[in-house]
């Protein structure tokens, strides 16, 4: 339900704040963790392959919770649910910041992703029930504002911090941003929506789960084990028999947690299918590039920091800028833009440490497909009736 009104209330403000600083903070601590890789590697004796569980559990979590967001909402007071993901957020970070042992690090951070699983739509459910119609545009731009900035600051905070502190500084400076958003959200967060209990199909989690851990463990254990392995192969395996019976499953209730019969549509199927391909390469992008930099070229975790900084400002620019440039040029001229140059910056990238001065060419390409990965990814209702 949308207020007639033209104001928004102090209230809707700062619900609307503390929701957006939980997902900042998912955001910055995953962002920020990627350049300290190599630190916990040689602190934990770990691999390279282990140590990419910080990131995969975390998206796992994240990946198996959003989609319950919209029976979470019906079924449970918005309040309710904000407490819990900021508590369990807190408590994961907490985790982290005091773990003796990776096993304990890998804990606080499947911890810290069921609170984001929960706390990210949030936001945006709050902007689009309180705020009104007029002003919805303007709110849902400073909201991808409030969480495009972390991916800004993360690398190059993770590196400053690790360098000069220690990195479970990274965890220990996010509570007081997080207990901010929880005096915010308890004092702002009003009921708008009534509640009607909905039944979660405990088998469509379950395929959820056994898709992601199969797909996830599989694609992880690739580079270092032998294809008809059973953590290869078999988790493989086991990821296509969970995606195959979750679509089943979906498809045959009248009330699915997804509803998969979107993608009978061509338009919106093109649409989901170039923007998973793109956060797939941004994702990979944002492990590999300050990995190399520290294990391969040898340098520190705030150089590798300060690398990445200027794509990600270019991205946090551009993010509240997306719905205008989609409204004047349309969908198919930024998106076929946008990744057309992504391909040139990838390529580039093939040569980048012959050039003369290797840091400022790493750092512009690296802009150049953050600012054209924002591009691709433009976000919007009218993305979906574009044609391809």
């Amino acid at each position: 339900m949308r207020t007639n009104t033209e104001k928004i209330s102090a209230k809707v403000v700062a619900a609307i704040v503390a929701t957006g600083l939980m997902s900042f903070c998912g955001v910055i601590v995953e962002t920020s963790m990627n350049v300290t890789f190599p630190i916990l590697m040689r602190e934990f004796s770990i691999t390279t392959n282990q140590v990419q569980w910080m990131t995969s559990i975390y998206l796992l979590l994240v990946a198996t919770i959003v989609p319950l967001s919209a029976i979470l909402k019906s079924s449970y007071r918005t309040r309710t649910l904000f407490t819990v993901a900021n508590l369990l957020f807190i408590g994961g970070i907490m985790i982290d910041a005091l773990a003796p042992s990776f096993g304990l690090l890998l804990v606080g951070r499947a911890i810290q992703g069921i609170g984001t699983g929960i706390a990210l739509p949030l936001m945006f459910n709050i902007i689009m029930e309180q705020v009104p119609t007029s002003k919805i545009g303007f709110m849902m731009g400073i909201g991808n504002l409030i969480t495009g900035v972390a991916p800004a600051i993360g690398p190059t905070f993770g590196g400053i911090v690790a360098s000069k502190l220690n990195w479970r500084w990274v965890f220990y400076s996010l509570i007081p941003l997080l207990i901010i958003s929880f005096v915010l959200g308890e004092w702002g967060i009003n009921q708008k929506s009534p509640i009607k209990k909905q039944q979660i199909d405990i088998f469509s989690i379950l395929m959820i789960v056994f898709m992601f851990c199969g797909f996830v463990t599989g694609f992880s254990n690739l580079g270092s084990q032998a294809f008809m392995t059973f953590s290869v192969g078999g988790a493989l395996l086991i990821g296509i028999l969970g995606m195959g019976l979750f679509a089943w499953r979906s498809l045959i209730l009248e009330e699915p947690i997804l509803q998969l019969r979107l993608f009978r549509n061509k338009n919106f199927s093109g649409h989901v299918l170039g923007f998973f391909l793109t956060q797939l390469i941004s994702l990979g992008f944002a492990f590999l590039l300050p990995n190399y930099i520290q294990l391969v070229n040898g340098n520190s975790a705030m150089t590798a920091g300060l690398i990445v900084l200027p794509a990600g400002f270019v991205g946090a620019i551009f993010a509240p800028l997306g719905g205008r440039i989609l409204d004047k040029f349309g969908a198919r001229k930024p998106i076929l833009i946008g990744t057309s140059l992504c391909l040139l910056a990838l390529i580039a990238f093939y040569d980048f440490w012959t050039t003369f001065n290797k840091y400022i060419y790493c750092a512009s390409l690296y802009s150049l497909y953050g600012w054209n990965g924002d591009m691709h990814g433009l976000r919007n209702d009218k993305c979906t009736n574009c044609c391809w």
